[in-house]
């Protein structure tokens, strides 16, 4: 059980050192409010945890939380606090990452973002590069939205991210994959299935199927919707959340939709009732990138995996990222 020490002026001149340890509990508590939570979060045992940050209290020599009989709460010195020992622990984090990279590249923890849009269709590749090549390196691979990938790569909770360019998040560097065409997909009997020169122009008065917010391929779609002289206000029918369920509404008869043609092989194949189209070139694409933290410690690692990527995804329908 936590219990408040009491908070003294240390003495004049007395060293104030608090710990590692002592701030990650104060860090893990900060988060959770609430001991047993934060013990879990860190493997500490509670009897520990409540030491630790009652040492961390004597040693600063102010309060930073506020017990009551139900919760725990962070007084005012302990919010501001939290946020500083964040930042500690992540500059701490930072510096073994740069000391691991030193001694052995491509070995220790990989943490890859990657979006839903380009995960089912990239990552037999990445996966089959990564135990191949680098054997000794643990990808952990998450599965998200761009927005939060984003969040993540720059709060330090992931390394690189796999996903479509542009990005307007200030301190992400951007290092070029591939380019991809988009590909119509339409029932069988659609006027454009097959055909190989279908003009942009036909996205003006197509019923266009699209994915949930949040996606970047929703807001590709739209660009190029824009881009083709579509106005805002045309029937673009929001219908799934992920391409699968999407491809089926189009073989239901609901409408079209764009598929990037990495995805095309495997959504499409499934149904009989679908075909797809091609359009005139220049044809819409997408970019592909990987992305990481500027100056991050491993990236002269991150700048060499990328290349190696790069070599083993044009196997895939894609083309050299230009301009």
């Amino acid at each position: 059980m936590y219990r408040r020490p009491e908070i003294t002026s240390p003495r004049r001149g007395a060293p104030r050192r608090p710990t590692l340890s002592q701030l990650r509990a104060f860090a893990a508590v900060a988060e959770h409010l609430h001991f047993r939570d934060a013990a879990a979060a860190i493997g500490m045992s509670q009897p520990a945890l409540s030491g630790a940050v009652a040492a961390l209290e004597e040693s600063l020599g102010v309060q930073l939380l506020e017990r009551t009989t139900r919760k725990v709460l962070l007084s005012p010195a302990g919010e501001r606090l939290a946020a500083r020992t964040h930042r500690v622990l992540e500059c701490f984090a930072e510096l073994l990452d740069e000391a691991e990279a030193a001694r052995a590249p491509f070995t220790g923890v990989l943490r890859l973002g990657v979006i839903p849009t380009c995960a089912p269709y990239l990552l037999p590749t990445v996966l089959r590069l990564v135990h191949e090549r680098y054997p000794a390196l643990d990808l952990q691979v998450h599965e998200e939205q761009t927005a939060s990938l984003l969040d993540g790569l720059v709060g330090g909770r992931l390394d690189v991210l796999l996903l479509a360019a542009p990005l307007t998040t200030a301190g992400v560097t951007e290092i070029p994959l591939f380019d991809e065409d988009f590909v119509l997909v339409t029932p069988q009997t659609h006027a454009y299935a097959g055909q190989r020169d279908v003009p942009r122009s036909a996205l003006r008065e197509l019923d266009l199927l699209l994915l949930d917010e949040g996606h970047c391929l929703r807001d590709q779609t739209l660009d190029v919707c824009r881009e083709a002289g579509r106005s805002p206000g045309g029937s673009l029918t929001t219908s799934a959340a992920g391409l699968s369920t999407l491809v089926q509404l189009v073989a239901g008869g609901m409408g079209v939709t764009l598929l990037p043609r990495t995805a095309v092989r495997l959504e499409t194949g499934r149904s009989e009732q679908l075909a797809t189209g091609d359009f005139a070139e220049p044809a819409p694409y997408r970019r592909i990138v990987l992305a990481m933290r500027g100056g991050a410690a491993r990236g002269e690692e991150f700048a060499a995996f990328a290349d190696a990527l790069r070599e083993a995804l044009s196997e895939l329908p894609v083309r050299p990222a230009h301009g």
